[in-house]
């Protein structure tokens, strides 16, 4: 899976694991929703973006640990004007 955020930064996407373009672990993927590693939420999943949406922002899962892994090289994409922001990711 491809999956970028709003404003086109790419993610990683491991099994249900989403990683920043460094390699930090950002979150675990529940359905259409990505929340971090604390069950904070961080955003949904439209198409091939991850967007905040701030109207999601009271949900919460469960915690889990997981270890960060190697970064990659791929290049942005052009934003996205999906309704949303663009989620508080480290790159």
């Amino acid at each position: 899976m491809n999956l970028y955020t709003k404003n086109g930064r790419p993610l990683q996407v491991s099994g249900d694991k989403v990683y920043s373009r460094s390699g930090k672990i950002i979150g675990r993927i529940k359905g259409e929703k990505v929340f971090g590693t604390n069950g904070r939420y961080v955003g949904t999943i439209v198409r091939d973006r991850l967007v905040y949406r701030s109207t999601q922002s009271t949900r919460l899962s469960s915690g889990f640990s997981a270890a960060n892994r190697a970064g990659t090289a791929k290049a942005n994409r052009v934003g996205s004007a999906i309704w949303g922001d663009e989620p508080n990711i480290p790159d």
